[in-house]
């Protein structure tokens, strides 16, 4: 299942895991095509441009290889979607549930990966 956004997609945890060991900084939204999640991609979407050090990706969150998103230590009590994870190096450095302004999604890569 890929998810209709102009981003670049992860297909399984195989293609997740091939990700975050070739890319040096992976942002990844885990959702749907829904309120709280459209937004997120289109800030993803906006911000690209200006953090080419960064993978943006999509995952759809009902698939079930996108288990290794949500059976993350860090996401494992989110309740609200989407779940954004944020990989530096292979590991988990920041992550986020529910809708995210622009604000703050950019304070976590200027945090994480300036």
């Amino acid at each position: 299942m890929i998810l209709p956004t102009n981003l670049k997609h992860v297909a399984s945890a195989a293609d997740l895991q091939q990700i975050i060991e070739s890319s040096e900084n992976v942002m990844v939204c885990c959702g749907r095509m829904g309120p709280m999640c459209i937004p997120v991609y289109k800030v993803m979407k906006e911000l690209e441009p200006e953090y080419p050090q960064v993978d943006f990706r999509d995952m759809a969150f009902d698939m079930p290889d996108a288990r290794v998103i949500r059976e993350l230590p860090e996401t494992i009590g989110f309740m609200g979607l989407p779940f954004t994870v944020y990989f530096r190096k292979g590991k988990v450095v920041a992550a986020t549930s529910s809708i995210q302004s622009e604000a703050q999604v950019r304070s976590i890569l200027d945090q994480h990966f300036a």
